[in-house]
């Protein structure tokens, strides 16, 4: 008996004393305090030999909020680790472990730091961080117990806030914070209506945050670079096909890393980029230039890469469009593309980059309004007009669910493309294309078309059973999971936005982004043929005549830099020139002409644009420059051209390349990301194709 009670009374005096560095339960009224590095999904990392924890308070309800005000930090050996006020926490260098503990007066918590040898270096040591165990670092499973089902719902919506009452929207307005709160939306998406300047967007981009109730919202943007570029104030990347000019995955995640710099001084915490669709159809209306190449490779290797630099800076990034895009002839804002492939023709080609990516570990992956009936050959009746049509991949629980999260094992959030489109909103009607999108297994509803019905039919549906709210719960989860991750938290104290800002005005535009977007734009550049025509003479008098219509003088006013003898003409609506004009082009020494094309159609040798083209070539004696400025295929219309460089974009950068480039100022080094067929035919130029000087 007596030895009984000398085992209790050690067991008691050993609990008393581990109890002295356990984190303290919530104090009653106060919520409880945790470290975010203690929840299992976090992954926390030392950068150097430094790490910044961060505290978090958990609510009655389950919600958590960034806190850091009143509270004090201590390290129980510093011998190991210090850590400062703010949560930084500094190795010594010396071996052993510490605790690193936080306390806001009320209750307090901590975490375990190893320094010590690695076993497979013994000559190396790192650190290593110990998460705690405890129900309350169930951070993200005890929010969803705490969530209403509209909450839950709320946190999948992401609408669009283009225009109000036919105003482009570029502040918070009263309307929008009510449907924001009414509906506890999970995120929002913005255009290039809503982000003006930085100043603006960085307030418009606060308010949102201020908003939303409980949790951080995804603000979100089509950052691609190139022909698709929504801030007006950012520095204006090239697009991904001249970084597959390029080949060089290095310039690629330098370019994500300066786009997601640009993005998260704004407070826009996740990018619809990077485009990972392989286009190998050159007819493709609405990929084009926004692929990489038709290299499933060079796809894979250059999106991981501008992936790996934009998660850098802590945006969120997303591949699109599942299951790919690429190799469509029809544009699923307006109609509905079919992609014919087996699943190992598409394993090999289109889902080759998808696969990679998520193995990569991407954030998250939109989907494809497009057919794939060889994965998914459902049939359903189309309320446009009663027809028989195949199910969309957004819509398709065998593409998302089966194909994607089973067989391909990915894990991360998956979004739908814009609900409005086309594709979708013309054939299924915006509640019951929602519907089908969530039981497919989307987890965020992109710009659905009439957020009040959609929220309601989803309602419905989970009250009914037609959509479990596990499903949901599934969701949720994974939004949670990736703002948690992503640090999207809400705070207590939010940053001061005339600090957010002045940090945004020195970061949008900057110097060392410029000088990205220079290299990207100089390096992509692609001289396809020249029959000893290039580099012209910058020092000679000749007379140089810019001709176009698209772009022509943003193309005018780069060669006028070069070359101040030049003369630009902009042809008419109909591409027909004026006596004049034809004078003008009769007097030049060389003639540069700048084309523009979008589609099949505007790159037929028909087409008023390249009948001009030809027609200039067979009027005059002189060397005629071509300039293919969005798509490389331009060349398809006008073979015999003396000279012809492609520059995959409208950017001011890269129409500054090719005019360095046309007068020896860069020598060319861009590679055809893609094949350039024959017009009737055959093969013009292959891939990888590209001359120099």
């Amino acid at each position: 008996m007596k030895a009984r009670k000398i085992a209790v009374g050690i067991l008691a005096f050993v609990m008393m004393f581990s109890q002295m560095w356990l984190p303290k339960a919530g104090a009653e009224g106060a919520p409880q305090i945790i470290l975010m590095e203690n929840v299992p999904e976090v992954s926390a990392e030392f950068e150097g030999d430094t790490i910044t924890l961060h505290p978090l308070h958990i609510y009655e309800d389950g919600h958590f909020m960034k806190t850091d005000q009143n509270l004090t930090w201590k390290s129980s050996n510093k011998n190991v680790a210090k850590v400062d006020e703010d949560g930084q926490v500094t190795l010594t260098g010396k071996h052993g472990r510490t605790f690193i503990r936080v306390s806001d007066g009320e209750n307090s918590d901590r975490i375990a730091i190893d320094y010590k040898v690695k076993k497979s270096h013994k000559k190396e040591s790192a650190p290593a961080i110990v998460k705690q165990k405890g129900k309350q670092y169930n951070l993200i499973e005890n929010a969803i117990e705490g969530m209403t089902m509209e909450e839950k719902v709320g946190q999948m919506l992401m609408p669009d806030y283009r225009n109000w009452d036919g105003q482009n929207v570029t502040e918070m307005l009263p309307e929008i914070e009510a449907q924001i709160k009414q509906y506890h939306l999970g995120g929002v998406i913005l255009f290039r209506e809503n982000v003006v300047t930085t100043e603006q967007t960085t307030k418009l981009v606060a308010d949102y945050q201020e908003a939303s109730e409980k949790y951080g919202m995804l603000m979100t943007i089509d950052q691609e670079g190139g022909i698709v570029t929504r801030l007006q104030s950012g520095t204006d990347m090239p697009g991904n096909m001249a970084l597959g000019a390029t080949r060089s995955p290095e310039l690629a995640k330098n370019v994500g890393h300066a786009i997601g710099e640009e993005l998260a001084s704004l407070g826009i915490n996740m990018n619809f980029a990077p485009d990972m669709d392989v286009n190998n159809n050159p007819d493709n209306p609405v990929i084009g230039v926004r692929s990489f190449g038709e290299d499933p490779e060079l796809v894979a290797d250059l999106g991981i890469a501008y992936t790996k630099g934009l998660q850098e800076t802590g945006v969120a990034a997303t591949a699109k469009h599942f299951p790919g895009h690429g190799d469509t002839a029809v544009d699923s804002h307006l109609g509905l593309p079919e992609v014919p492939y087996d699943k190992e023709r598409l394993m090999q080609v289109e889902l080759y980059p998808f696969q990679q990516a998520m193995e990569a570990g991407i954030d998250a992956i939109m989907t494809a309004h497009v057919t794939f009936p060889k994965i998914d050959d459902t049939k359903v009746i189309s309320k446009k007009d009663g027809t028989e049509i195949s199910l969309p991949a957004t819509l398709s629980h065998k593409v998302l669910t089966e194909l994607m999260r089973d067989e391909m094992g990915y894990e991360g959030v998956i979004t739908t493309d814009a609900m409005n489109m086309g594709a979708i909103q013309d054939h299924f009607g915006s509640v019951d294309a929602a519907i089908r999108a969530v039981k497919a297994g989307t987890d965020i509803v992109l710009m659905p078309v009439g957020l009040p019905e959609v929220a309601e039919g989803l309602y419905e549906a989970v009250e009914t059973g037609d959509i479990p709210e596990d499903r949901i719960e599934a969701s949720v989860e994974r939004i949670l999971t990736l703002k948690v991750n992503r640090g999207i938290i809400k705070s207590e104290n939010p940053i001061d936005v005339e600090d957010q800002i002045e940090e945004a005005l020195q970061t949008v535009g900057s110097a060392e982004h410029k000088a990205v977007e220079k290299e990207a734009a100089d390096k992509s550049i692609t001289l396809v043929k020249n029959e000893n025509v290039l580099p012209l003479d910058s020092n000679n008098d000749d007379h140089v005549v810019v001709v176009g219509r698209s772009f022509v003088s943003s193309l005018g006013d780069a060669v006028k830099v070069q070359h101040e003898n030049t003369t630009v003409i902009e042809a008419n609506a109909s591409y027909t020139l004026t006596d004049e004009q034809r004078e003008t082009i009769a007097s030049a020494d060389q003639i540069i002409v700048g084309t523009y094309t979008y589609s099949v159609g505007t790159r037929s040798p028909e087409h008023p644009q390249m009948m001009m083209v030809n027609a200039i070539m067979n009027e005059t004696d002189v060397p005629v420059i071509a300039v293919g400025i969005r798509n490389p295929y331009d060349i398809m219309a006008y073979p015999n051209v003396d000279s012809y460089l492609t520059q995959y974009g409208f950017r001011t950068a890269s129409f500054e390349a090719t005019a360095a480039t046309i007068f020896g100022d860069n020598a060319p080094t861009g590679k055809l990301p893609i094949t350039i067929p024959g017009e009737s035919g055959g093969v013009l130029y292959n891939f990888g194709h590209g001359l120099t000087y």
